[in-house]
């Protein structure tokens, strides 16, 4: 598996993301889907990242700057197909890295607190994060739970 930069313009890149936004707006509602479309990830202030096994899209990550010391985590998302093979840690891993060699000071994420978004809850929890308050913009939210890790 290999994970590199991405420019969002292959379709199968899209097509993981439409379904991404899909499934958020299915399991939450309106108000509490908080995922980046295709403008938002090109934005200057995100990083994209895929994971490939030759041709085949495994994932995405992304990571908004929110500060010079502060990072979102947004967009994680494995294929179906690649469901517990690792896919996911190793994105986030790699996320994490470039947040360090950034200088970040801490990265944080919000995730759903619906039964679709549990093992995504185990995964951070797993590797650090810690619940915690709503941070940059987000508000208070049964539909949402936040999570940081210092770095």
């Amino acid at each position: 598996m290999g994970i590199e930069a991405d420019d969002l313009t292959r379709p199968e890149v899209h097509a993981l993301l439409t379904e991404h936004l899909a499934d958020m707006h299915a399991t939450s509602p309106a108000e509490s889907v908080h995922a980046l479309d295709l403008t938002g990830l090109r934005g200057p202030d995100v990083s994209v990242w895929t994971a490939w096994e030759a041709d085949a899209l495994l994932g995405i990550v992304a990571l908004k700057q929110l500060s010079p010391a502060h990072g979102e985590l947004k967009s994680m998302r494995t294929t179906k197909a690649a469901r517990g093979q690792g896919v996911a840690s190793r994105l986030l891993g790699h996320a994490l890295e470039n947040a360090r060699r950034r200088g970040y000071e801490r990265v944080s994420l919000e995730t759903g607190t619906q039964d679709y978004f549990a093992a995504a809850r185990r995964l951070y929890v797993r590797n650090g994060f810690v619940e915690c308050p709503p941070f940059a913009d987000y508000v208070v939210d049964p539909s949402s739970a936040f999570f940081s890790l210092s770095l």
